[in-house]
């Protein structure tokens, strides 16, 4: 089980200050590899998403990934690498999944108190923790 590093908070910090106005790019800068991948590794120095980097170009790639896994949905992906949370104990640097009408099922984003740091096309926003359907524990 993946453990927090000592003093993650500050490479939770940096890597969120790093990604907040770098554009949306499949397989690179999305909400698997890009944001929660990166900020897993900032804080456990383990990083999930590397078998999946560069893997993909677009969201039919993505997608393909996900199905040759055999996951219905990104959110049960996450589950095979995280343990899963009710959303209510989600703490600062937990995974939360947000349900979307995608074939992916869901959206990710990294909890940040009572907000929920996600991608947009230009950068990082924020949504609320209570819009979390699913979570995980990191570390």
């Amino acid at each position: 089980m993946m453990q927090r590093l000592p003093k993650w908070r500050g490479r939770f910090e940096a890597v969120i200050d790093e990604l907040k106005s770098k554009p949306f790019l499949w397989g690179d800068h999305d909400c698997g590899p890009g944001l929660v991948g990166n900020v897993v590794n900032a804080i456990t120095g383990e990083d999930p998403a590397k078998p999946y980097r560069g893997k993909y170009f677009d969201a039919k790639g993505a997608l393909r990934i996900i199905k040759r896994k055999g996951f219905a949905n990104l959110g049960d992906m996450v589950a095979s690498m995280l343990p899963e949370i009710h959303p209510s104990q989600a703490k600062i640097g937990d995974i939360g999944a947000i349900k979307t009408d995608s074939a992916f099922g869901y959206a990710l984003g990294v909890v940040n108190g009572e907000r929920v740091f996600v991608l947009m096309e230009d950068g990082i926003g924020t949504v609320d923790l209570l819009q979390c359907e699913r979570a995980f524990k990191v570390g």
